[in-house]
């Protein structure tokens, strides 16, 4: 059974950019580096930066980061700052920030939970809603 997110791989053309953005811009703190890779860590939660031909997805797969709502403003301002490209505005509850990594790769900084995004769709349903638990 799965207990939880492990760590996510992230393809990278160029991990000495990469690597800024994620430890300067986005507040990563760097664990190791290697010729073709790096390990990152925030809050727990753990990604690898690995070196190759880099392939973001084009739908809407994302990844969204937790961030402390006295630190969102200040932390969207260093990500339009560092040039990052906003790729969709916000329309779910809590505050979230929609951008790319310099490969193009679609994140987010988001304020909230499961516990808070259910509370909000409850009160606004999506068509064929049904809560499970």
């Amino acid at each position: 059974m799965v207990t939880g997110l492990n760590h996510l791989t992230l393809a990278v053309s160029d991990l000495q950019k990469s690597f800024a953005f994620y430890v300067d811009v986005l507040g990563f703190t760097p664990e190791a580096r290697w010729d073709n890779g790096a390990y990152l860590s925030a809050g727990g939660f753990w990604i690898c930066l690995s070196l190759e031909p880099a392939s973001p997805a084009s739908d809407y797969t994302h990844f969204a980061f937790s961030i402390n709502e006295s630190e969102f403003d200040a932390a969207v301002a260093r990500i339009a700052e560092a040039g990052a490209t906003c790729w969709k505005t916000n329309s779910s509850e809590g505050d979230s920030y929609y951008f790319l990594d310099p490969d193009g790769h679609k994140l987010e900084f988001h304020i909230g939970s499961l516990a808070t995004r259910m509370k909000s769709v409850e009160l606004n349903p999506y068509s064929g809603w049904e809560k499970l638990s």
